[in-house]
């Protein structure tokens, strides 16, 4: 059988942090999640399980990411597994956004997720267990126009949770990156972040992208409490994977691009090795 487990999950509200709340709260597990608004964290704790417990946390506050990781430590824990699962998407043509979208976009997809392991780690360590969960995306993994900051943030953390994965071995600390393909989720719709357009050069190019994106979102084929699901497996299993894709479309598309660059390689390996010597 199962044993419960504490699992902190950034980011509650929607999307995937909510629906694997649910999840795992039905399956019995305690839940603490952080939310940004202090009438959210009401609601999430109301949950009829009586297992829910719920932290205002923004990620791009620094001090206090470390203040409530602890605080949950002593007062909830030992937590045993954390889900980073809070973040955003953001679209445009890279020419036509600012950077300092880029920056906040590496603040809570990337920068707030490695704090919140940096302050956890060293319970980890001192128990010699857990299990870090965070959330990426076939974005990570395969790339398309008008989404270069946020594949960046992706890549980003695809190489992060990898190395430390190798990292974290000796001491029995399991990491997993999960990346989503399409999924019902506000990502898509409230949750993104838009560049305005403002170069015509790009419109044959990016404008029938955009609108796609935007007419498929709530109606993409993977559904969030299979997602959900899914994770509560790898959470469950005694040998969890490093990565693992979610959602037939992720699958095709990184297999297709992962075969693509194979034959690039394989294209230019004379060239690659000329440099030896």
């Amino acid at each position: 059988m199962n044993r419960t487990r504490t699992i902190l999950i950034t980011g509650v509200s929607s999307g995937f942090g909510q629906a694997l709340a649910e999840a795992a709260l039905a399956a019995g597990h305690r839940v603490i999640g952080t939310v940004r608004q202090a009438s959210t964290a009401t609601a999430f704790e109301a949950h009829e399980s009586g297992n829910a417990h719920a932290r205002q946390l923004d990620l791009t506050d620094t001090p206090a990411i470390a203040k409530v990781v602890r605080d949950i430590e002593k007062t909830l824990g030992p937590i045993d597994v954390l889900v980073n699962n809070a973040g955003y998407g953001h679209e445009g043509i890279l020419e036509e956004s600012p950077t300092e979208e880029m920056r906040r976009q590496f603040e809570v997809n990337v920068f707030g997720a490695v704090e919140m392991i940096q302050v956890l780690l060293p319970f980890f360590r001192e128990r010699r267990s857990g299990h870090i969960i965070n959330i990426t995306s076939m974005g990570g993994f395969i790339t398309m126009p008008g989404i270069a900051y946020y594949c960046g943030s992706k890549f980003a953390l695809e190489g992060i949770s990898d190395t430390l994965s190798k990292e974290l071995a000796p001491f029995n600390i399991r990491v997993t990156a999960v990346a989503p393909g399409s999924f019902r989720t506000d990502w898509a719709g409230r949750s993104m972040r838009r560049s305005p357009r403002q170069i015509s050069d790009y419109d044959e190019l990016f404008e029938p992208v955009r609108r796609a994106r935007q007419e498929k979102s709530g109606k993409q084929l993977g559904n969030p409490a299979k997602a959900a699901k899914a994770m509560l497996d790898i959470i469950e299993s005694d040998a969890p994977p490093t990565h693992l894709l979610l959602g037939s479309d992720a699958l095709g598309l990184v297999r297709n691009r992962l075969s693509e660059m194979a034959r690039e390689i394989d294209a230019w390996e004379a060239l690659t090795v000329s440099t030896d010597g």
